[in-house]
């Protein structure tokens, strides 16, 4: 695997991006909010993975005020923009933006809404948005949350009762929906970062601790499914941000290393990655000091096969 800047051209942003969210769709990526070291956005960017170029579409509607750390879910060529904060605000609204029309709303739902929060996450699984954690401003969350989105004119919030070993709360970790379990890695209380990984079954409800052979403590991060690993990429390890890639085996759950050639990237945490065409792409973040505008691209070289492993299962044991 190699690191290499990438190269972009269009209409490229003038600003760093720290907390922002950036959700795949076919061949771009949509852009939304997070901050720089002066204020949050609402603004909202485009940029297509095959032509390397930066747009800023005109949209319509009713825009979301200006936030940070909130989580944006695609869901059938639309974006469910939820949560999220603006300095001392914290938010538990609901915008949809579609990407065909280009236009905003702001839809009615049912049921009673998540308490406000920021750095949780959100991930789609059978027709329901599972919002896990996040913080609001007095402690850590570690609640779950669900919202029906199969049918767009009657959403719905519910709470999900769960079972097992329930992490205790934490925002800025990742989750990953593999094989209808939620993998938890990582995340602060706002005191310490963690280093465990926890596994929710959405079919059971059942919570699991995993033990792993190495630890690695991580907040801030990114994780990106490739195939049967989990790509997790920055944080900070409790001393400083890193640039450096963990990969954890889906198949045993273990932590395995895995040599990138290249000129790595700064350190950074707050950034957005995803996979595309067997490279990982990684945006913007944050050292302690700068807030980064640039793009990073990991080809994935003799890993380039990963992507294509889909047939396999997350085992978990009672523990």
């Amino acid at each position: 695997m190699y690191w290499s800047r990438a190269p972009v051209h269009g209409s490229v942003p003038r600003r760093g991006f720290r907390a922002h969210t950036a959700s795949l769709a076919d061949e771009i990526v949509w852009m939304f909010g997070g901050c720089d070291l002066k204020g949050c956005f609402r603004e909202l960017w485009c940029f297509d993975t095959e032509t390397m170029c930066w747009s800023k579409p005109r949209v319509t509607g009713e825009l979301p005020p200006c936030r940070r750390a909130h989580s944006a879910t695609m869901v059938d060529k639309r974006l469910f923009v939820f949560g999220g904060g603006d300095g001392p605000l914290y938010f538990n609204d609901l915008y949809i933006f579609d990407t065909v029309s280009l236009q905003w709303s702001k839809p009615n739902v049912s049921g009673t809404p998540p308490p406000p929060r920021r750095a949780h996450t959100c991930n789609l699984y059978n027709g329901n948005l599972v919002i896990f954690g996040g913080g609001n401003g007095v402690g850590a969350l570690n609640d779950v949350c669900t919202l029906d989105v199969t049918d767009p004119n009657r959403l719905e919030w519910k709470r999900m009762e769960c079972k097992g070993k329930v992490p205790i709360g934490r925002g800025y970790h990742t989750s990953s929906l593999v094989d209808g379990k939620l993998i938890v890695i990582g995340g602060s209380d706002g005191s310490m970062s963690f280093n465990d990984i926890f596994i929710l079954s959405l079919d059971t409800q059942v919570w699991h601790q995993v033990k792993t052979d190495e630890i690695h403590n991580r907040l801030a991060h990114t994780a990106t499914q490739v195939g049967s690993y989990l790509f997790v990429i920055g944080g900070h390890d409790s001393i400083s941000y890193t640039p450096e890639i963990l990969t954890l085996n889906l198949v045993n759950l273990q932590w395995e290393p895995r040599r990138v050639c290249g000129s790595k990237p700064p350190g950074r945490g707050y950034h957005q990655a995803w996979l595309r065409d067997s490279r990982l792409f990684v945006h913007g973040g944050f050292d302690g000091k700068d807030v980064f505008e640039d793009f990073y691209i990991v080809d994935l070289g003799a890993s380039a096969y990963l992507p294509q492993i889909t047939s396999f299962k997350v085992e978990l044991d009672d523990v």
